[in-house]
């Protein structure tokens, strides 16, 4: 045994609804392994993926890139047709 599957632990989970138990043997069908190596796989992916950004750590991110006034709405058809595209 590797040191690799020595560490492995054992997760058990109860009272599943039926329908995702067949959704996740389908699942596993149609990717070629058993619902257990299915169940590992979306697990995997899952807790694996990097943590999503907050939106106030997006807003928080975004440069300054301009004063206010830059961005004001121009409810004047005449002086729409003077913003540049």
């Amino acid at each position: 045994m590797s040191d690799h599957e020595e560490t492995m632990a054992d997760l058990i989970v109860r009272r599943i609804d039926p329908a995702l138990v067949d959704a996740l043997k389908q699942r596993a069908a149609r990717h070629g392994r058993s619902a257990e190596a299915e169940h590992r796989e979306i697990l995997a992916s899952v807790l694996r993926r990097p943590r999503r950004r907050t939106l106030a750590e997006v807003l928080a991110a975004m440069p300054n890139v301009g004063r206010d006034e830059d961005f004001a709405r121009v409810e004047d058809a005449r002086e729409a047709r003077r913003v540049p595209d």
